[in-house]
């Protein structure tokens, strides 16, 4: 009973809470080594978004990280894929095969890019002194700009990371949580913070996701250009603007009565028909 409530608990905690992983390839080197195990928190990002430096767990699958960096060897036989089969259940094993983790350098709305006249990468134009980088091969890319609701992930071993440099940004929706924690070796245990670095980078103004077309009338009434949205940075209508546009038009008995003073002509001289305003002569 024990070992099965033991078990319990243990598919509860790895499906909602915190997952262990093994690290299998040199991509995070000095960070994180081959064989060390860290922990991830499945929750965090339910209720914040991702931050510039933090170390992330995504799945590659529909990316362009798929097949591209094969960082877990699949299962060769029914005894490896059962005993493979058994640590993902438990979170004790290693990420599955699409499973990656990197450094979060730049977020939705940032424009990186890589290199300045010392080499660094910059975001929104400010310097990164990455002192956590390891063999770094200054790869050159960019600017780009991080497209809103993707982030742009490279790994802390440059020289032998595939990263968002070759596979392109990758969706926050595939995050699968925030490696915090170093766990094991025991003589490697430490927690995995946001260098200091990423705290003086400039904020970017995320372009907004399109949006679909309104169907209120007032909105169908327009062709041509897209309806205001909140947020859009396009200014919206309100009440007051429309009550006065109502005040200052001139009422249609009254535009018909001007009419009225015209002498319809075949000629340019038609107008001098209307008699002039008095000027208080007598």
């Amino acid at each position: 009973m024990l070992v099965l409530v033991a078990f319990l608990l243990a598919l509860l905690i790895k499906a909602l809470l915190v997952q262990a992983f093994w690290i299998p390839s040199e991509s995070m080197e000095r960070t994180l080594l081959i064989d060390d195990r860290v922990l991830v928190n499945k929750v965090v990002y339910h209720f914040r978004d991702v931050h510039r430096g933090e170390i992330v767990v995504f799945n590659g699958k529909g990316t362009g990280f798929d097949h591209q960096e094969s960082i877990v060897p699949k299962p060769t036989n029914a005894f490896s894929r059962f005993v493979r089969g058994a640590q993902n259940l438990l979170g004790l094993g290693a990420p599955s095969e699409t499973d990656f983790i990197k450094r979060v350098i730049g977020v939705g709305g940032d424009t990186v890019a890589c290199c300045d006249a010392e080499g660094r990468v910059t975001v929104n134009g400010h310097p990164l002194d990455e002192r956590y980088v390891y063999q770094n091969d200054y790869q050159r890319f960019g600017p780009l700009k991080v497209p809103a609701g993707y982030l742009w992930v490279m790994g802390d071993h440059r020289g032998a990371s595939s990263d968002a440099r070759q596979n392109g940004p990758i969706p926050k929706d595939k995050v699968v949580g925030r490696a915090f924690v170093r766990v094991w070796p025991l003589s490697r245990l430490g927690f995995l913070g946001v260098p200091d670095n990423f705290g003086g980078i400039p904020a970017a103004s995320v372009a907004p996701r399109a949006m679909p077309a309104s169907t209120t009338p007032a909105a169908s009434a327009t062709s041509g250009t897209a309806a205001a949205q909140p947020g859009s940075g396009v200014p919206i209508a309100d009440d007051t603007s429309l009550l006065t546009l109502v005040a200052l038009t001139p009422p249609a008995w009254r535009a018909r009565r001007r009419d009225r003073r015209l002498v319809v002509a075949g000629d340019a001289a038609a107008e001098d028909a209307v008699p002039p305003r008095r000027r208080g002569y007598p």
